[in-house]
């Protein structure tokens, strides 16, 4: 007995009765997008915003904030305090951005992750 080939509905041709093309395609898809919902659920967990920073920020700068409020002293990640307002502390987390926390006393808390231009720009914390 010979097989042939069909012709499927979305123009490729095989054995069997699905397209295994378009389904490798639409598992791919599918998989693309749970692990997409899953890094924006990680979000919800965040102290401060950083859903618009790249992948590689987000991780560096989530590790930083863990150790902060675990105590651990700013300077061992070479945070240093600002000198119009030295309640206001900036720790490099990559080389263009800088986590921004605010000194309270008894705690640091952070406030925000801002790129190095516009950490250059402004004065963070006014």
């Amino acid at each position: 007995m010979s097989r042939r080939k069909k012709k499927f509905a979305c123009g490729h041709s095989g054995y069997g009765k699905v397209c295994h093309r378009c389904e490798q395609k639409h598992s791919f898809r599918e998989q693309k997008r749970r692990e997409k919902n899953a890094w924006q659920e990680t979000f919800c967990n965040d102290p401060i915003d950083l859903s618009s920073l790249p992948k590689n920020v987000v991780l560096k700068a989530r590790q930083i904030i863990k150790h902060i409020q675990n105590q651990t002293c700013y300077t061992n990640f070479r945070g240093k305090r600002l000198r119009h307002d030295r309640f206001i502390i900036s720790i490099p987390v990559t080389r263009n951005y800088r986590l921004i926390c605010r000194d309270y006393g008894s705690f640091v808390a952070p406030e925000a992750v801002v790129s190095h231009e516009d950490y250059n720009v402004c004065k963070p914390g006014r």
